[in-house]
């Protein structure tokens, strides 16, 4: 069981109402399964949403928060707890150290390259734990083609793509969160028995 799962999310208020309500059903559905929310801290968009959803059904959620953000506009006034920290780098470090499992909700730079990062860092075997993709109305269904697209040209292997859960709905997912496994194999990228290209052998037959 799952206690405590870091998200990641944009922070925009211009987007559809439909992402924030996504969003508050994401932090409504952690708390009445009784998972803590660690996120960025802040009070707009849906980072907000998910707070005010998790907090309204009576959770717990954890911001943490560069100094430079830490102001009335921008910092959720309600939280459980919120830590400041000097830099990004200190965000992104603690909300690693403290979560069980990561989900990406919709969101832009910020929230990819979080979602990277930590895809980064299970593929070279830093954690093990489980990351998935809140994929509201087909947000991600571009970047899932493309991940699909670095797998065919033999940029990742199967065992790779198999590190990122993807589902519709926050039940789904958070079940897929909670059933992972770490794939066999992670390693193998390290191993150049394809020759000097690194390109796995399987590549022209891979068809996920």
């Amino acid at each position: 069981m799952l206690d405590r799962v870091s998200v990641y999310c944009g922070s925009s208020d211009g987007v559809d109402p439909s992402y924030l309500q996504a969003a508050q059903l994401t932090g409504r559905t952690l708390a009445q399964r009784s998972v803590a929310i660690v996120f960025g801290g802040g009070g707009t968009g849906m980072m907000g949403a998910l707070a005010d959803g998790a907090l309204a059904a009576g959770g717990q959620v954890l911001g943490i928060i560069p100094r430079r953000f830490n102001n009335p506009e921008l910092a959720h006034p309600g939280l459980t707890e919120l830590r400041v920290v000097e830099t990004m780098h200190e965000r992104k470090a603690a909300m690693a150290e403290l979560a069980q499992a990561f989900i990406a909700l919709p969101g832009g730079y910020g929230t990819l390259e979080e979602l990277f990062e930590i895809l980064t860092w299970s593929q070279i075997g830093l954690h093990t734990k489980p990351v998935g993709l809140l994929n509201v109305k087909g947000y991600y269904d571009p970047l899932l083609t493309f991940i699909q697209h670095m797998l065919t040209e033999g940029f990742i292997y199967d065992e790779h793509r198999a590190l990122l859960a993807c589902e519709a709905e926050p039940e789904a997912l958070l079940q897929r969160l909670e059933d992972f496994r770490p794939p066999e194999a992670l390693d193998r990228w390290m191993h150049r028995s394809a020759g000097r290209s690194g390109k796995p052998a399987s590549a022209s037959s891979h068809g996920r």
